[in-house]
Formats: C-alpha cells, sequence, structure tokens
C-alpha cells in the first residue's frame, strides 16, 4: 500500500535520493520487502516534492511506475534541495490511477503524502469532511482517501501546529474508521513529520541528514525500526520519537 521517503538535510540530488541504495524507493517500486496488508508491488504512479530557496514545495508527479520514467536518471538528478518527500504508489482497488492522485499533494510551503487506507472512505469520512469550507471542498485533487486527508490536514493546519495537527487527524479518523492505516508524511521544507499507524516505518540519521522511509534504503545497521502508533519530527540534525 504505497510507499515513501523523506529527506532533510545537506543540499542533495533529488535524483539521487530516489535511486541510491540496494533497496532504494525505485526499488520498492517493483519490489517492496515490508508491504503488510495487501499489495505487492507500487506501480500505479510515484512523485517527489523539493524545496528551493523560498521554502516553496515543487513536485513532478507520473502516473507511471517510477522505473519507466527516463526523468529520474536524466532530469531529477539535476535537481538539488536540503529536503525531499517521495512515494511510490499502490492504488487502492476502485480508485483512480492518474497523475492527480500522485502524492506529494503540496499547498504553499507544505508536502503530504499518505501510506495506507481509509476503510469505508468516504462515509467513514464524511464527518471530518463536513467541517471542510465548500472552496477546499471543490479543490479536492482527487477522489481518493488519500487527496481527502490532505484536505482535512491543510485545514487543521491552518490552526494547530503541525505535531496537533496530524495527531487530530489520526485520532479522529481512527473514530470512524478503526482499522485505517495511517502512516502519514509531511514537511514544510525544514522539518519532517512521520507517522507510523500499522504499516513499516524506518528512520535513519547520517552527517548532517536525516532519512524516514517505509522501508531501509540499504543494509545499514543504523536504521531504526519505528514502532506501532508513533510519530517522528526530524531536522537536519536529529529525531524525535513519540507516540500517539
Amino acid at each position: 500500500m504505497c510507499r515513501h521517503l523523506g529527506y532533510v538535510g545537506v543540499d542533495a540530488s533529488v535524483g539521487s535520493l530516489l535511486t541510491e541504495g540496494e533497496h532504494s524507493l525505485r526499488t520498492q517500486s517493483f519490489a517492496p520487502s515490508e508491504m503488510r496488508g495487501g499489495g505487492t508491488i507500487n506501480a500505479d504512479g510515484f512523485g517527489v516534492a523539493w524545496w528551493d530557496d523560498d521554502k516553496s514545495a515543487h513536485t513532478y508527479r507520473n502516473p507511471m511506475p517510477m522505473w519507466t520514467d527516463p526523468a529520474v536518471d536524466d532530469v531529477l538528478p539535476q535537481v538539488r534541495s536540503t529536503s525531499v518527500i517521495a512515494a511510490v504508489r499502490s492504488a487502492t482497488v476502485g480508485m483512480p490511477v492518474e497523475r492527480s492522485a500522485c502524492a506529494p499533494f503540496t499547498d504553499g510551503r507544505w508536502a503530504f503524502s499518505h501510506n495506507g487506507v481509509v476503510f469505508g472512505w468516504p462515509q467513514s469520512m464524511a464527518e471530518l469532511w463536513s467541517e471542510i469550507p465548500p472552496i477546499d471542498a471543490l479543490a479536492l485533487p482527487a477522489p481518493t482517501d488519500a487527496a481527502a486527508l490532505w484536505i482535512v490536514l491543510r485545514n487543521l493546519l491552518r490552526t494547530n501546529d503541525p505535531e496537533s495537527a496530524l495527531r487530530m487527524l489520526v485520532q479522529r479518523v481512527l473514530a470512524t474508521s478503526p482499522d485505517a492505516r495511517l502512516n502519514f508524511l509531511l514537511g514544510d521544507g525544514d522539518t519532517l513529520y512521520a507517522t507510523a499507524v500499522y504499516h513499516s516505518l524506518s528512520v535513519r540519521r547520517t552527517e548532517g541528514a536525516v532519512t524516514i522511509a517505509s522501508e531501509p534504503l540499504d543494509d545499514h545497521p543504523d536504521w531504526l525500526s519505528i514502532d506501532d502508533r508513533r510519530m517522528i519530527v526530524a531536522t537536519t540534525t536529529d529525531f524525535t520519537i513519540s507516540g500517539l
């Protein structure tokens, strides 16, 4: 059910972050090793967001499998950033395979990815959705649970700090969809916020950088597997883990 990656640290090649390591995100698109609860490959598109000097999030998204896109090797390596969020998608049955449905979803400085599923959608999110301003609802990027979660989170971020907004979103979705799988990844170019609810998640700190990924990108022993119902907050120098 999708794989995603977040990086914050020293200036790095966006393309290299997608392809380096024997178990890179690109490899996870066709040979993931820790998929839980269905799905065997992540071939329903991919996307990557990065930030430039003005701290606005920019994206490249494609509804085709990552391994088929020459831009990953020819263009994205020329783009550099100090923070990246990327995702490869395994679409839930019945949801569209199109560019607009590919994470990361962005708005201004924010970029967001969801690895998981909200069971009973859209009915299970109806109460949450009733609180969304009509203009925001009309701007739903795609008819998917992930896109709807992003619109709800974006609304929460207007009046709450990122950690509180993510906690509120997790709690409220689980209240109406108790088995929902809610691995979120949110970034603003300076800080990464990630949740682990059901699906796998790992984090590694290196000199001048922190990487968060659904699965370790290599076999280095410094990768730390995150327990369920946890949140990670990461900056260029360190990360913290707390309960949800």
